[in-house]
């Protein structure tokens, strides 16, 4: 008893574990102990446990060394010691994917798993399962649906646990064994009960009929486990969502019935399931109820998911969470930080614009104590607040100030950062104190990336401030004290304020001229750049080359003059047919998670990959802009298509992904057919060989555009050809037949305007570059508008535009202002002016641009 003591205090303290330091050839050398007769099975437990403990610390073996490891591990089947044994079956299932010949412990195995010693039983199912393929399988069915039913639930466990491993390798041979499962699935032990409905639901994944007969069936069952209440609520929230008919109200019914259960579990899968499916507040009245109660219970697990569920809701229903204020205040002081901070963030998604006096104070009371990673969701529910109640910018951005000015990582500063850096864009009242803040940070900053990107910020929101002079003492200073990168970014910023700001074009001059002097090469040849750049007095070369820089996509940049040296490389090359870097958007509306998760996004460098199924792509140039995907058929129809299009300066290819959502057909052979059009080419087509079930798959049409700008406008006709195959819905295996040709038809692809042009709102020196423009070609025209509210109309013309709702101004008499690219690197300038007189909206529309049939070609998009 004392060295178990000692032992356990060893452990407390953090000390070195047993086997630290194991070494394989060591271990190797002691496996031979097995062959001793007759077996000791203490120390053989000894070195297996060192063998397991090596093989899940990731060390790996050769095929000879885990053979070796695993005949001498057969050896031990002659021993009867339970604790020995059952380390025998755990180390067969751990080598048999790296050892040779593993099928010879079949026979042992099988007698183990019919004998009378359930310890062994149950595990030498598990063991056996993992090494045998289809054909041994066959022999071992009778034995397995035996288990499967057996009285014992841990032999029962094991064998339904193995059969949904199985089911992803041999799905028809455990569908012979859904008769069995479902007897267990009505069993009183409730991890049999739970697994069964996992293996008789699994079987029939891929028949939706089957599958709502199976819930419809179990959910007038009385069924005693609650693991199995919880994954029929799962299935029957999915069978909610996937239905749009009033048929789905047997399912929601079901799921409020499960509030009335005793288990905690069930009420918390049920409120859960609740409130991802509903849509109104008013049916969220219950699920909220169990929440509340939830956030007062003596359970910390139970409390962070009341929390958490909560934070989840706030971003679609806030009102809906007002009723549980109180509680959620109680939680700000929960030991449990996790619970604490999800209380704090729903609380400042749901509080009034008075109250938030009041939490700024009860969150700096365990700011310090919580980790980086929770302090980050704090600060973007923060950020979110700044948007929702803009007056309060004062005490927020205070607030936020104080955080930067306490410990922390680098990514934790650099949320700060962003916050306040939103709140200077989006709120012009805050933007002297935002900067003032900035200026305070990155005098003690010691994260280069971070000073960059506030330096970055201050060059360009600085010289638009009341005293723009006022921050370049603290931007100078950077050039006096920082790093060569931290200097070069205060280069850029400062010659930006030399730009925007002709009364300190002076000084700035001088700060340029001693920045030329600098150890550093990059500072030097900045400083000698810009400082040549303002000496010329051109308006054009300075905003062209300081004000307003275009940052092409670098990898995109690089792909574009790679392929420009190989097809065209006497020809000059246009950088602005390159597509900008796009900045990092950020989801208004994203869930309050503890745990941060990144969404996927698809890049251009993606797209690129994807395109390279095409024949002579790499000849294109590159991609100018790749639109959002359009449906071409009704959601709830068997063959789902949307068509994605990606615009080169001359071609255009229509990329229709395609799914197949019927289990028992096999589509070969897929193809497009357009209709032709007057002036495009079609050049190639690419059709998708195969198209499994429900596995998406892309068929690609390239085509030229025409040379007027006009004829580009237009809608082309499609349809679906395909080759039909009959197949098994449970294995996706076709049949010997040939199949059928067959043809669906499809919505009309439109080729518009807004798919030709990149487009941007006006930027701050808009008015200088649209008197530059006044000799440039320029289309007029005046519309009457649909709309009968102008604000309204307004931002029906810009989304038809491709105008963001920023290019938006005015009040009782709207105007949009905005720019962008043609397709093939010609520039455009728009400006609409929009009157609502006796109910109607009237429109004056202009556009300028060097080509005056692409001026033309922006009134004739909206007429």
């Amino acid at each position: 008893m004392s060295s178990f003591k000692r032992d356990k205090k060893e452990e407390e303290d953090g000390g070195a574990t047993y086997f630290q330091n194991l070494d394989k050839t060591t271990l190797l050398q002691e496996t031979r102990y097995f062959n001793t007769s007759p077996v000791v099975p203490r120390k053989c437990i000894h070195i297996l446990t060192k063998i397991i403990y090596l093989l899940n610390q990731g060390e790996k073996l050769t095929l000879q060394e885990a053979t070796d490891i695993f005949f001498a591990t057969t050896k031990l089947f002659q021993s009867k010691d339970v604790v020995l044994r059952r380390l025998v079956y755990l180390a067969i299932k751990e080598l048999s994917p790296m050892a040779q010949d593993v099928i010879i412990v079949t026979s042992s195995l099988t007698k183990d798993m019919t004998g009378k010693e359930d310890l062994y039983r149950a595990a030498a199912i598990r063991a056996l399962c993992s090494i045998s393929d289809s054909s041994m399988l066959q022999a071992i069915e009778r034995y397995m649906k035996q288990a499967i039913v057996d009285k014992n639930p841990a032999v029962s466990s094991a064998a339904l646990v193995s059969a949904l491993h199985l089911s992803a390798t041999v799905p028809d041979l455990v569908r012979r064994w859904v008769n069995e499962a479902q007897d267990a699935v009505m069993s009183n032990h409730v991890m049999v009960s739970y697994h069964a409905l996992a293996v008789v639901a699994g079987a029939r994944r891929n028949d939706r009929l089957s599958t709502v007969k199976l819930v419809t069936k179990l959910t007038k069952s009385p069924l005693r486990s609650p693991y199995t209440i919880c994954l029929l609520i799962r299935y029957a929230a999915k069978l909610a969502e996937e239905d749009t008919t009033d048929s789905s109200e047997v399912y929601l019914d079901f799921i409020e019935s499960c509030f009335r259960h005793k288990s905690e579990m069930v009420l918390y899968e049920a409120a859960h399931a609740i409130i991802n499916l509903r849509k109104t507040a008013k049916d969220l009245a219950q699920a909220v109820s169990v929440l509340q109660i939830f956030c007062g219970s003596s359970k910390a697990s139970l409390r962070l998911a009341g929390a958490r569920t909560l934070a989840k809701l706030t971003t679609k229903h806030p009102s809906a969470v007002a009723a549980c204020t109180v509680d959620l205040e109680n939680l700000i002081s929960d030991p449990n930080r996790s619970v604490a901070t999800l209380a704090v963030t729903t609380l400042l998604a749901t509080g009034a614009e008075s109250s938030i006096e009041r939490l700024m104070k009860q969150i700096s009371s365990f700011m310090s104590e919580i980790s980086d990673e929770f302090k980050i969701v704090v600060v973007h529910a923060i950020r979110r607040l700044c948007s929702k109640y803009p007056r309060k910018y004062q005490s927020l951005a205070a607030f936020l100030a104080g955080m930067l000015r306490d410990e922390g990582g680098v990514e934790y500063k650099t949320a700060i950062a962003d916050a306040i850096i939103a709140l200077v864009e989006e709120n012009p009242d805050a933007k002297e104190t935002g900067l003032a803040h900035l200026c305070e940070f990155i005098e003690d900053c010691e994260h280069t990336s971070l000073a960059v990107r506030i330096l970055h910020v201050l060059g360009r929101e600085g010289p638009k401030a009341r005293q723009p002079s006022r921050y370049i003492r603290y931007i100078y200073n950077r050039v006096i004290l920082e790093s060569g990168p931290v200097r070069a970014a205060a280069v850029s910023a400062v010659a930006r304020f030399g730009a925007m700001r002709a009364e300190l074009l002076p000084n700035i001059r001088v700060l340029l001229a001693r920045c030329q002097l600098d150890d550093e090469d990059e500072v030097r040849d900045r400083a000698i750049y810009y400082s040549a750049i303002l000496d010329s007095d051109d308006p054009q070369l300075i905003n062209d080359y300081i004000i307003n820089v275009p940052n092409p996509n670098p990898v995109l940049l690089e792909k574009a003059l790679k392929d420009h040296l190989e097809n065209t490389p006497d020809e000059p090359f246009n950088i602005a047919s390159v597509p900008p870097e796009e900045e990092v958007k950020v989801q208004e509306e994203a869930p309050v998670q503890v745990e941060t998760r990144k969404p996927a996004v698809v890049t251009l460098e993606a797209i690129y990959e994807q395109l390279r199924i095409i024949p002579g792509i790499e000849k294109l140039g590159p991609l100018f802009k790749s639109c959002d995907s359009i449906d071409l058929t009704e959601p709830e129809t068997e063959y789902r298509v949307r068509c994605v299009k990606h615009v080169f300066a001359h071609h255009l290819v229509l990329q229709f992904e395609c799914l197949n959502t019927l289990s028992d057909q096999l589509l070969e052979k897929v193809n497009i057919r357009l209709d032709p059009v007057p002036g495009y080419q079609i050049l190639v087509q690419v059709p998708c060989e195969q198209l499994p079930y429900n596995i998406q798959g892309s068929v690609f049409c390239l085509l030229k555009f025409p040379n007027n700008p006009i004829e580009t406008l237009c809608t082309i006709g499609a349809t679906l050809e395909f080759v039909v195959r009959d197949c098994d819905p449970t294995t996706g295996l076709p049949d010997s037949s040939e199949g059928y040709a067959d043809t669906y038809p499809l919505e009309e692809v439109e080729i518009g305007c807004v798919d030709q042009f990149r487009t941007r709102a006006a930027s701050d020196d808009w008015d200088s570059s649209w008197e530059r423009a006044a000799t440039a070609a320029e289309s007029s025209d005046t519309f009457g508008l649909s709309q009968s509210n102008v604000e309204e109309a307004a931002k029906a013309v810009c989304e038809h535009l491709g105008l963001p709702k920023s290019a938006i101004s005015g009040d009782a008499v709207k105007e949009i202002r905005g720019g962008g690219l043609w397709r093939q690197g010609t520039p455009v300038m728009v400006k609409a002016r929009l009157v609502a007189t006796q109910g109607a909206v009237t429109m004056q529309l202009v556009a300028r641009s060097p080509r005056e049939d692409i001026a033309t070609l922006l009134l004739a998009a909206v007429g």
